[in-house]
């Protein structure tokens, strides 16, 4: 067996950076390629566009994009890719890259991993969280969060790329690794150290300086690196990115990407294992590299996650700019005419109100709330959003929205490129179904038969989460104080899962922790953001990483496509706990 397999992140989101592929293609050594196509809200876009054309339901852009114009070159290096781009048709988005084999003369194979289309089990679908499985309007699809042994599989059977649909995101990483070390499904603590590399990598240059608190240290946007896993056969690993790029890997900037989109650290739930990332340690190395151990595992539970999508009612978003004085007394004024002038149109017409609206005054703070610094503006990109169950009632803003650049304030232009679209709403609900009614297959070639995937031992009952911190009020520091802006201390990136956001918090220096611990409860974080959160916030502690991670329930509006705010995915959160003002003893003070 290997000793080091070599991977790049090429992709972290459909429709990331060509530069990704030909950068990577560009280094040494390179075995493979994974990339990641499918957040949550990807597979409301993906079944929107099946509804199209049914046919579609792939992420394109991995065909047209990141295997066509390199493929001569892919396959004649020897590099083999790994990709959940196959979304809701992972047979259609083979046909089309062997299409594209055939245009180019090159030979390959192809394999697919079928099965987590689970939407005939819906019967056996059980709660998940506080969600109910009955009283949803009809699923238009339903998907398991697939795990790693088949794209193991996969490999196994001499596939140059493999295509899956509905995965967990690091399997792509983990299958790898299971398949050139040969690893058993029972070795735990490994797999959880590559479904960390796997975690690090998912969203591409996230890794490498993207969206790092401290953006004015990262050189070189433009072609920013994008992360490479130098995976040992211990389930140690390296990241780095490529020589001569631009970007930064430093223990700062991978120790925000470890508790991006996390819960409880002590109990990161993969269908393959569940991870404990409180002891990771992350170690600067030369070279722009740095070495990540530490995480450990336990036997999974017997259980897949499911994300289902339905169809439920309408929306629209639009944007004008508002300039002159008295901006923003002018924006409000222009939303609170055109809401009513439509509400008694909608009446007139025999329409009910609408079932929600949402005003945003963008450059004014106006997400900040109470905590807003800004009091006037002379620019301002007004922002109306609304939803209905009827599409027709949703026409009178969309039309009327042009009027207001000549009957409203001076200063406004009433659309930016023309009319905004009405869009339909694609909910996603989320269940659990057991991993035996699940038939999880792999089709090494279009003319083979597939092959089924035995399932992996499990766990008698799914792990126990970890109970949060208790929030109680931590104890106020001794002696003088000075108020600091929590960005002094803390580096910060934030995430969402559904409906719920987390912020994860990084001191910048161990001798900041305790300050952190202290001042940073659950309540105090529930309290900043209340004017945008719902639900409570849980606490949860990273030792190893000097770091805490909150879990905001209920903070997103709905989350996802179904949000009527302008950042539906919590990611401008941690900026904002960022600017929140604490009391840092003297003697500590930046």
């Amino acid at each position: 067996m290997n000793q080091t397999v070599l991977i790049g992140g090429a992709s972290g989101f459909w429709g990331d950076s060509q530069i990704a592929v030909p950068q990577l293609l560009r280094q040494p050594g390179l075995q493979y390629l994974v990339f990641d196509y499918l957040a949550e809200t990807t597979m409301s876009i993906l079944q929107r566009a099946r509804l199209r054309a049914p046919e579609l339901g792939y992420a394109t852009d991995f065909v047209t994009a990141a295997v066509g114009p390199h493929l001569r070159e892919i396959k004649a290096k020897g590099v083999r890719l790994v990709s959940n781009a196959g979304g809701l048709n992972p047979a259609g988005c083979r046909d089309a890259i062997l299409a594209l084999a055939r245009e180019q003369g090159v030979d390959l194979k192809v394999a697919i991993v079928t099965g987590d289309d689970v939407l005939d089990l819906q019967p056996r679908f059980e709660p998940w969280g506080d969600e109910a499985t009955a009283d949803l309007p009809a699923l238009m699809s339903a998907n398991a969060y697939l795990g790693a042994a088949p794209v193991a599989q996969a490999l196994a059977a001499g596939a140059d790329i493999v295509v899956t649909g509905r995965c967990v995101d690091s399997a792509s990483l983990l299958g790898i690794a299971i398949h050139e070390f040969g690893w058993r499904m029972t070795d735990y603590d490994r797999l959880a150290q590559a479904s960390l590399a796997g975690h690090l990598v998912e969203c591409g240059a996230q890794a490498t300086g993207g969206l790092f608190t401290d953006w004015e240290q990262v050189p070189d946007w433009a072609d920013i690196g994008y992360p490479l896993v130098r995976l040992q056969a211990d389930g140690s690993f390296e990241l780095s990115q490529p020589e001569g790029a631009g970007g930064l890997v430093t223990r700062q900037t991978v120790g925000e990407q470890l508790l991006y989109e996390i819960g409880d650290p002590a109990a990161y739930e993969l269908p393959d294992v569940v991870c404990d990332f409180t002891q990771v340690a992350i170690t600067d190395l030369d070279g722009g590299r740095v070495r990540v151990q530490g995480a450990r595992g336990r036997a999974p539970g017997g259980r897949y996650k499911v994300t289902a999508t339905y169809q439920q009612g309408w929306h629209i978003a639009i944007m004008m700019a508002i300039r002159g004085q008295r901006a923003l007394a002018k924006a409000q004024r222009t939303a609170d005419a055109l809401l009513a002038r439509t509400r008694r149109q909608m009446q007139a017409a025999g329409f009910a109100d609408y079932e929600d609206t949402l005003v945003e005054l963008l450059g004014a703070e106006s997400m900040y709330g109470p905590h807003r610094r800004v009091a006037d503006s002379r620019e301002i990109v007004l922002r109306i959003a609304a939803r209905h169950r009827d599409r027709r009632a949703l026409a009178f803003l969309q039309k009327e929205a042009s009027s207001a650049g000549t009957s409203m304030g001076p200063g406004t232009r009433s659309h930016f490129g023309g009319r905004s679209d009405v869009q339909s709403i694609i909910r996603t609900a989320s269940f659990l179904l057991p991993k035996a009614a699940v038939a999880v297959q792999v089709q090494a070639a279009p003319d083979e038969a597939p092959a089924a995937v035995e399932a992996a031992d499990a766990a008698a009952a799914p792990a126990a989460p970890n109970p949060p911190e208790a929030t109680a009020a931590g104890a106020a520091a001794s002696g003088p104080t000075v108020r600091i802006a929590l960005g002094r201390i803390a580096h910060g990136r934030s995430g969402d899962k559904g409906d719920d956001a987390n912020i994860g918090l990084m001191a910048r220096d161990p001798k900041w922790l305790p300050v952190l611990r202290g001042q940073l409860t659950a309540e105090r974080v529930l309290q900043y953001f209340a004017h945008l959160v719902q639900g409570p916030v849980q606490r949860y502690e990273l030792p190893g990483l000097g770091a805490f991670n909150f879990v905001l329930r209920r903070a997103l509006g709905g989350g996802g496509s179904c949000s009527l705010r302008s950042d539906p995915l919590g990611k401008c959160y941690a900026q904002m706990l960022l600017d929140m003002e604490i009391d840092c003893p003297e003697d500590l003070a930046p």
